[in-house]
């Protein structure tokens, strides 16, 4: 493998570390593991909230290594869920989480959100946002310059 195609793998760990970092922070966990978790949990549970071209647009926006973990085990034909809920949502991370429970599984997952908010394009939060059910959509606070 060429010395390009080995910095672009370090570049991607790198900046996967990175939104890992920034989100652990940011929830006031001192567990990078946890963070992780939450953080494949929640994009994949966005990704079987959406429909299938919105699912893919807002993938490619990810770093290669997380844009691999949003798409693992991915069946694009069973999206979007059908139950579709904030209730069904925050479900799906807790039982992530049944053996270290999070205490505010709402407050966690709006991290992620905000974490997006900050490393996706302004125009493909409001796409996701906006196709987001009412209640989930919630969790996600469009920032201002989004409108």
């Amino acid at each position: 493998m060429s010395a390009v195609g080995l910095e672009s793998i370090d570049h991607t760990v790198q900046l996967t570390h990175i939104w890992i970092n920034e989100l652990n922070k940011s929830l006031g966990w001192d567990n990078k593991a946890r963070s992780y978790r939450l953080l494949r949990g929640v994009l994949q549970a966005l990704r079987d909230w959406l429909q299938v071209n919105e699912a893919v647009d807002l993938g490619a926006q990810f770093p290669s290594l997380l844009r691999g973990i949003y798409y693992e085990h991915w069946r694009p034909v069973t999206t979007p869920a059908k139950d579709r809920s904030k209730q069904s949502f925050l479900a799906r991370i807790d039982r992530e989480f049944m053996n270290d429970p999070i205490d505010d599984t709402a407050k966690a997952v709006a991290a992620v959100f905000r974490l997006l908010s900050e490393k996706v394009s302004v125009g493909e939060v409001a796409d996701v946002h906006q196709a987001l059910p009412a209640d989930l959509r919630a969790l996600w606070p469009v920032p201002a310059k989004v409108g």
